[in-house]
């Protein structure tokens, strides 16, 4: 790959993240007062990040039994507004006893 096309790339890339971001301050000087609006921008971030985790959360295991078990478990941890860390780490040790379990049975 030339220089020039890498930089070309970085450069597009930069645009792209940097838009969206600066848009909507240049835009939209007041303050929202529409609640729906506020709403949508408030809880965007989080179901932009659920579609582009979700996925890869079933198919980074061994087996998509073993990531849902982990998933539910990460689940009802952060249901009942346990911290980040126990959270990561009983999903991560929930999808490595289920792989070990089923390691065994097979």
């Amino acid at each position: 790959m030339s220089i020039e096309r890498l930089i070309t790339i970085i450069a597009v890339m930069a645009v792209v993240t940097y838009l969206p971001r600066v848009l909507p301050i240049a835009i939209l000087r007041r303050k929202i007062k529409n609640r729906f609006l506020n709403s949508f921008l408030t809880y965007m971030p989080y179901g932009v990040l659920a579609a582009m985790v979700f996925p890869s959360v079933l198919f980074s295991t061994g087996s998509v039994l073993s990531a849902a078990i982990g998933l539910v478990v990460a689940l009802l941890l952060s249901w009942r507004k346990t911290g980040l860390f126990p959270v990561a780490l009983f999903s991560t040790l929930a999808v490595f006893i289920t792989e070990r379990i089923m390691e065994l049975l097979i």
